[in-house]
């Protein structure tokens, strides 16, 4: 059994956007046919934590990382929560401890090696197996913490496929016959979430360095692999950025809003015209002075964005390379670590 022993020291800030082009970036059950959760007042685009959770989860799982909170299948039958847990406690045998207190301990540890997406986001515990293993916490907070993402702008629902219709072949004289498949997506959104690792919550989950350097790749890949359905192709990650600290219990806050379309010079597409991401141009010039007036209290930041990424600082307009370039400029090129997803996300898998 492996034991961590690489514990987070300091916090890190995250920023992490990607788009949606023709698809229902997170549907709203409760609307009755499963529209795009768009703000009424704003219309810009919402997407859930639970939404963007569910895809980290799952490509942790396709990564060959213990997951407990997921939906599989085994021999045609639904996994309950208490067989979830017994598998994650397999290499357990309570009969090997007379001390209650020492099996515990084992358990707890066991439990968290083998549950890596508890020790990022927690979890809530409604099993105990009878007491055979002893008694987890009722519930683990998560140290890695996602607010709601938002598009960046308004967003309007494509009406055609409102009204999309399949045509099929009926079993009755074969003649043509057709259902409404009351499909709703957004044309086009850009959406922005910030989130938190925080370093106290991470000794209680046992989160580790590692677990939060995987974060880098992980994100990018989990939008990827992970939104392949028919109502979620069409979403592609475009910009990551993650600020390690250097100073405890300290992070800017708000680094997402630093980011703004750049409507200078007609950089940028109407909110209506807006059909992919080579109709708009970022900025990124208050996040680069941002993090410049902190200097002092940042260890690096680990960032990446999309090839076709139209990105502006100051007068200059270019690829990632500009941002790139504008960190290095402002804060050392020792203090930035541009992200080479598909090679280092290697690094990061299990053993």
């Amino acid at each position: 059994m492996t034991v961590h022993t690489d514990p987070v020291e300091n916090r890190s800030e995250i920023v992490f956007l990607y788009d949606a082009v023709d698809a229902n970036p997170n549907g709203n059950p409760l609307s009755g046919a499963n529209r795009p959760r768009i703000d009424p007042q704003t219309q810009q685009a919402i997407v859930t934590d639970v939404r963007l959770k569910r895809y980290l989860r799952d490509q942790l799982d396709a990564d060959g990382h213990g997951v407990y909170i997921r939906n599989v299948q085994e021999e045609g039958e639904q996994y309950t929560r208490e067989k979830l847990l017994e598998d994650r406690l397999k290499e357990v045998d309570p009969d090997e401890y007379d001390d209650d207190g020492e099996l515990a301990g084992v358990v707890f540890q066991a439990f968290l090696e083998e549950s890596t997406d508890v020790r990022y986001f927690g979890a809530t515990m409604s099993v105990d197996l009878d007491g055979k293993y002893g008694s987890l916490p009722d519930h683990f907070t998560g140290p890695v913490q996602f607010s709601p993402g938002k598009s960046m702008h308004a967003v309007n629902e494509n009406e055609e496929y409102d009204s999309l219709t399949s045509v099929i072949a009926t079993q009755t004289g074969k003649e043509q016959g057709g259902f409404g498949l009351d499909d709703h997506r957004i044309q086009y959104g850009l959406i922005r979430f910030h989130g938190l690792v925080d370093e106290h919550a991470a000794e209680d989950t046992a989160l580790t360095a590692e677990d939060v350097e995987r974060l880098d790749t992980l994100c990018w890949r989990a939008i990827k692999n992970q939104t392949i359905s028919r109502s979620k192709i069409g979403q592609e990650p475009r910009f990551y950025l993650r600020v390690e600290y250097a100073t405890e219990s300290f992070h800017l806050g708000g680094l997402d809003k630093d980011l703004e379309l750049d409507r200078t010079d007609g950089r940028t597409k109407s909110d209506d015209e807006l059909r992919n991401v080579r109709d708009l141009t970022l900025s990124v010039d208050s996040l680069v002075d941002r993090l410049e007036r902190s200097t002092n209290r940042i260890e690096r930041v680990h960032v990446t964005a999309s090839d076709v990424l139209s990105v502006s600082h100051g007068d200059e307009v270019g690829g990632p390379e500009v941002l790139y370039e504008a960190l290095e400029d402002r804060l050392g090129t020792d203090a930035v670590h541009v992200i080479d997803v598909y090679d280092e996300h290697v690094e990061t898998l299990p053993n």
